[in-house]
């Protein structure tokens, strides 16, 4: 049987890619702080450890031997670098959760392809997270990895991931800022984003990691959505109009409030044979599911 690690991350699209190696008749073990219980009763094997405690990290997980390791909670190069000293010699893939935030620079209008951030071209500092911002930090994670490990790595790009067990909230906030007749701060109601479910990242990442691929590789659903498009959703189904004004206050601040469209491209995985999802398809009904638990 083979045998697979997931680092955290199991509360959310984690789920699903727990979920998707035992379907694949995985053993899987996950490996978190123990704070958050899942849902996966004996199925899993369990290890509560401190990533950024390195001599508990490799103490605790340097023993075993690892088909694909992946990792949902690496955010600087201290830390991958950290990884890459307990995995050296013991796993077969290491497949990374980044995100589409690497970007900075390239086709942002059209969808950034893979190209537009090269990790082995960044120059690495190395430090711990709050020596970076998050955008740096994924950056710099995916530069010790492809410049530094010695095993195979994958790096998955996504965008922000949507779904009812997103403990963000982020787009229940808009849910509901309309069912409550309240306002929300947009500055550009033309911009658009793109998006991935919950179950499709939870999925990909099982996907990409049993495949032969390496190296950086975006992952969203298929289409994209303009901010006042999502608005109009969420009017439609909540059977009341939007309060959308241009000042911001500490009540209205909104997390999807970008001043210019910001898309990734998704055409390497669908090459590979990757089907992503509709968004538009199914964002109406996730908008319908989050309506049955706003406040």
């Amino acid at each position: 049987m083979k045998k697979a690690l997931v680092l955290g991350g199991t509360r959310f699209f984690g789920v699903h890619l727990v979920e998707a190696l035992l379907e694949k008749e995985f053993e899987v073990t996950i490996a978190t702080r123990g704070k958050t219980e899942d849902s996966f009763s004996t199925k899993v094997n369990r290890i509560i450890v401190d990533r950024l405690d390195l001599r508990e990290f490799k103490h605790l997980l340097d023993k075993e031997t690892w088909d694909i390791v992946f990792d949902q909670i690496c955010y600087s190069s201290q830390e991958a670098l950290a990884a890459i000293e307990v995995f050296k010699d013991n796993t077969k893939k290491y497949v990374f959760t980044s995100s589409k935030s690497v970007y900075n620079v390239g086709n942002a209008e059209t969808g950034y392809v893979e190209e537009d951030f090269i990790p082995i071209e960044h120059p690495i500092v190395i430090g711990p997270k709050e020596d970076f911002t998050y955008n740096e930090g994924k950056r710099q994670a995916e530069a010790v990895l492809f410049q530094k490990a010695p095993f195979p790595v994958v790096a998955v790009r996504f965008p922000i991931v949507i779904g009812v067990n997103d403990y963000t909230e982020r787009l229940k906030f808009y849910v509901e800022k309309v069912v409550n007749q309240e306002e929300i701060h947009l500055v550009n109601l033309e911009a658009a984003m793109d998006f991935i479910s919950e179950e499709e990242a939870g999925q990909f990442l099982a996907w990409i990691g049993l495949s032969d691929f390496t190296g950086p590789i975006n992952a969203t659903s298929n289409g994209s959505v303009k901010l006042q498009e999502m608005i109009y959703i969420i009017e439609e189904k909540a059977k009341a109009s939007a309060k959308i004004i241009s000042t911001d206050n500490e009540d209205n601040i909104s997390p999807y409030n970008i001043s210019e469209t910001w898309l990734i491209s998704n055409e390497k995985a669908k090459e590979l044979r990757f089907e992503f999802r509709e968004l538009k398809e199914y964002l109406p009904e996730l908008v319908e599911d989050l309506m049955k638990v706003v406040k």
